[in-house]
């Protein structure tokens, strides 16, 4: 179903108010932070939704609210799951943008891709993010990876096999490793899950 043009009924925008709580300021920031770190314009994505340009444009703004359809066609566009969006309605107003709760820590991926992550920072809407990644036992970066961003990791638990560039390197807790817009890839050839503390500038989820 395509996105609609223009204002969108009371009865659609569950996504953006659910309980009486406004979150559709912070869906908006997450929306711009997500498309930009992707490299795509507000046309690029309006065309993709098949929306105009300034009914994104208020979306991101917080001034027009999505409905639920409209926020998993947007999930899918972006890869990320429907629930990072759902959750912020679940924050309290005064801790909205602050505070991250352990039980409302937004994540994506699952066991059987090797790699879960958590959001910890609190939104991203800042110059950086704080990411929770868990590997499996076996689970490896499928291709190796170029990002236009600047990473430090830190390595909490277990062993993690690093190729920054054409260096290979073998990390274990207590390490941390930075690297800046180089090919990249991982492999956990352990056989214990490794947990590490990954913060990315700026965000890209």
């Amino acid at each position: 179903m395509p996105m609609m043009d223009v204002m969108i009924s009371d009865k659609d925008a569950t996504a953006a108010k659910i309980d009486g709580t406004d979150v559709s300021a912070d869906i908006g920031r997450d929306l711009r932070a997500i498309r930009q770190s992707k490299g795509l314009t507000l046309t690029d994505v309006a065309t993709r939704l098949g929306c105009s340009i300034g009914y994104l444009s208020q979306v991101e703004r917080g001034i027009s609210v999505l409905s639920t359809e409209e926020l998993r066609q947007v999930a899918q566009l972006f890869e990320v799951p429907l629930s990072w969006f759902l959750l912020l309605s679940d924050v309290s107003e005064d801790e909205r943008g602050l505070i991250t709760r352990s039980g409302l820590r937004r994540r994506s991926g699952n066991t059987g891709d090797g790699l879960v992550e958590e959001l910890l920072s609190p939104d991203l809407s800042g110059s950086y993010e704080v990411i929770r990644s868990v590997f499996a036992p076996g689970a490896r970066l499928k291709a190796p990876t170029r990002r236009l961003t600047e990473e430090t990791a830190y390595m909490v638990t277990g062993t993690l096999d690093i190729t920054i560039g054409d260096r290979r390197f073998t990390v274990s807790a207590g390490d941390s490793f930075r690297f800046k817009e180089e090919l990249f890839s991982w492999e956990n050839n352990s056989d214990e899950p490794a947990v590490a503390i990954w913060v990315v500038s700026p965000p890209i989820y």
